[in-house]
Order: structure tokens, then sequence, then C-alpha cells
């Protein structure tokens, strides 16, 4: 199958991000290959930290410069969604103090950014639910959501308390609530209907799942979404992920066939 001319492609992308320039980057990639949306399980904060005899914290600080760079350079790729694995539900069963330090440096980052991400066109999302988590925290991301609502370039969504199973039993409820009200019939249930009531459903389902660290699992994360997400685990720990690192998952992206269950064209 022919590829479109890549000038079309890339006005069509300049019109919701003016500054992207995939080809700068990726020069031996035809744009249609860089992927709508990027999802990341961002591991190996931990162990970057223990290797170095430093406390697990300063780990997740340095993890959270990661970020900054990897935004940057997706924007002025052309991604149109980041989403990252930054606490699930299954991280409450870690020691308390290391807790507080992720719950703070959430904080402390929204803070720190939140002009930024403001001023660049970035929109803020944040998925998961919302039972158990810490006041400010909650205040704080709704503040960002609500300052990035019409931005435009590009869309952050950060996964906080999250679970893949969890999101789907709470749009399971969604539906049941709705047919019990009597304004929706059982047969009548369709996978757009429970994909309706998922955290994010206007956001399109991630094209590439990156995982850092070498472990090659889904850890809950996305379960329905990344349905046909191409999956690409790297060995470096998410710390000292870079520019390189994240270059190579695109190219990684862009040489396979994506055939959704039907036979290559």
């Amino acid at each position: 199958m022919s590829l479109p001319d890549p000038s079309t492609v890339l006005e069509q992308l300049r019109r919701r991000n003016p500054t992207a320039d995939p080809q700068r980057f990726l020069p031996d990639i035809h744009p249609v290959k860089i992927p709508r949306h990027v999802a990341i399980i961002m591991d190996g904060n931990g162990r970057w930290a223990t290797k170095r005899g430093m406390p697990r914290a300063l780990g997740h600080r340095e993890g959270a410069k990661t970020v900054e760079r990897i935004l940057e350079l997706a924007g002025n790729i052309g991604v149109e969604v980041l989403t990252l694995y930054s606490f699930s539900l299954e991280n409450w069963r870690r020691p308390q103090e290391e807790i507080d330090a992720l719950m703070a440096l959430y904080v402390e980052s929204i803070r720190l950014h939140a002009d930024r991400l403001e001023r660049d066109g970035i929109r803020f999302r944040q998925i998961g639910r919302k039972a158990g988590l810490p006041e400010l925290v909650l205040a704080k991301g709704a503040e960002l959501e609500e300052r990035t609502r019409n931005n435009s370039r590009a869309t952050l969504c950060l996964a906080v308390n999250y679970g893949g199973r969890a999101e789907i039993v709470d749009a399971c409820r969604t539906l049941a609530q709705r047919v019990a009200a009597g304004q929706l019939k059982a047969e009548d249930i369709t996978e757009d209907a429970l994909a309706a009531g998922l955290y994010a459903p206007d956001l399109p389902d991630p094209d590439l799942l990156i995982r850092t660290a070498g472990e090659s699992r889904i850890s809950n994360f996305l379960l329905w979404q990344i349905s046909y997400a191409e999956i690409h685990v790297t060995e470096t720990l998410w710390p000292d992920f870079g520019e390189t690192d994240f270059l190579a998952a695109l190219r990684d992206f862009a040489g396979r066939t994506r055939k959704f269950g039907a036979l290559s064209k």
C-alpha cells in the first residue's frame, strides 16, 4: 500500500501542532509512521537509585526530569498524546515513606511546570481512581486540567492511582447503572458503549507502548486500550531514558506492519 505524500501529512500534523518537525529528528521515517499516542511504563527509578547508593526517592526525582525531556521531545516530533504510568493501585503496597515522597513529588512537579504546560499548549489529563488520593493531589491535578483544557498542541496524560482492571470494572458499573435506570438495554451494550465509560474516552488508543528497565510485563496498564498497540521493551532504566532511546522506540514502531487481525496488503 502506497504511503501519502509526506508534505500532506506534515501539513495536517502542523495544523494541530505548528512546532512539530518529525523530519528533523527522524529524517529516515515517513511522518505517517509517527505514532499518535505513546504510552510508557516508567520502570527503574528505584533500581537506578539503589545502584548508586541513593534513597529510592532520589531515583523518582531523576525520573521526573526524564518526563520533562521526553514530553518536550514527543511534542517536537509531533506525538499527539503521551500517557505515563505514574502510580498504580498496586503501588500502595510500597513503604509509606516512598508513597509520601511520590505524592509530594507529584504536587511539586505540577506547581513547577503548570505555567510551562499552559504556555506550550500542552493539555494535562489525569486518569485513575480518585478515592484514596490525597486531597492536594486531586486539587492540583484538577486545577491544571482546567487551566489547560483548551490546549491542543499535545496531551500529557498521567495515570495516577490507576489500574487497568479497575478502569474496566468502573466502566461496567456505569453501564450497569444506565441499564438499571432504564437508559440502556443490556443487548445494546457494545465495545463502543463500554469504551465510552473509560477514564479518557476522547483520547485515541495507544499505538506504541514502551516499557523501560527490561521488564516484559504490561502490569495492569491500559488493558483495554492497548489491545493492538505495538510493544517496545528497552533495558534502559527510566532516569537514563533519553532522546536516543525514544527515537529508537519510534523507529522500531515505524518498522512494524500493523495488520489488526487482517492480512498484509
